[in-house]
């Protein structure tokens, strides 16, 4: 499973919460992390961080919005799931287990997994997944604190930033490859 279906969640939970509200997307979110997490245990795959995390994520907001009754804005819901996926992404870097070393070992060989070049690659793309989520954290923390900034600043942040970390997950694996001169610096290549 690549990077981008464990994103799955998050992507339910935004369009949950813009066509109906922020408890339909925070149930979305862990309805389809559920199904994630269900499906690695049945299909025997390892648990992956990013999806564990969420699931606990978004059950423990879920929760919180049911029993405690807060009031959601938009802002205020979106400002606690990122700052909780910049939680999980950060942790992972903080263990020295970047959370992209999962989904990486799943294209690379083993015997690569060692290797210098690609634990550094792993670093700096986790790196980018922080860099853009605090980005994110930032423009929801102003939407909702700041009355002069609009929301529609904090989306296209939001846009950018996401945009900006699936196109560096995406082009840097190529660009050291090419850098150091290995063969295949096409996309899907193993890095060495």
């Amino acid at each position: 499973m690549g990077l981008l279906t464990g994103l799955l969640p998050f992507i339910a939970f935004f369009i949950g919460m813009r066509t109906l509200s922020p408890v339909a997307g925070l149930a979305a979110a862990c309805a389809v992390s559920l199904y994630l997490c269900l499906r690695m245990w049945r299909r025997r795959e390892s648990l992956k961080v990013l999806e564990a995390g969420s699931l606990l994520l978004f059950a423990g907001l879920l929760a919180y919005t049911v029993l405690a009754a807060p009031h959601w804005t938009v802002a205020t819901v979106r400002l606690a799931v990122d700052s909780g996926l910049l939680a999980i992404v950060v942790a992972s870097l903080l263990i020295n287990k970047p959370f992209t070393l999962q989904y990486a070992r799943e294209r690379v060989p083993a015997e690569l997994w060692q290797s210098p070049r690609f634990l550094a690659v792993n670093r700096h793309i986790t790196l980018a997944w922080a860099a853009a989520l605090a980005v994110m954290v930032a423009a929801d923390a102003a939407a909702e604190y700041l009355p002069a900034v609009p929301l529609w600043i904090d989306v296209a942040a939001t846009l950018a930033a996401f945009a900006g970390a699936v196109a560096f997950t995406i082009r840097y694996p190529q660009a050291v490859r090419r850098a150091a001169g290995l063969p295949g610096a096409g996309a899907g290549q193993p890095l060495q």
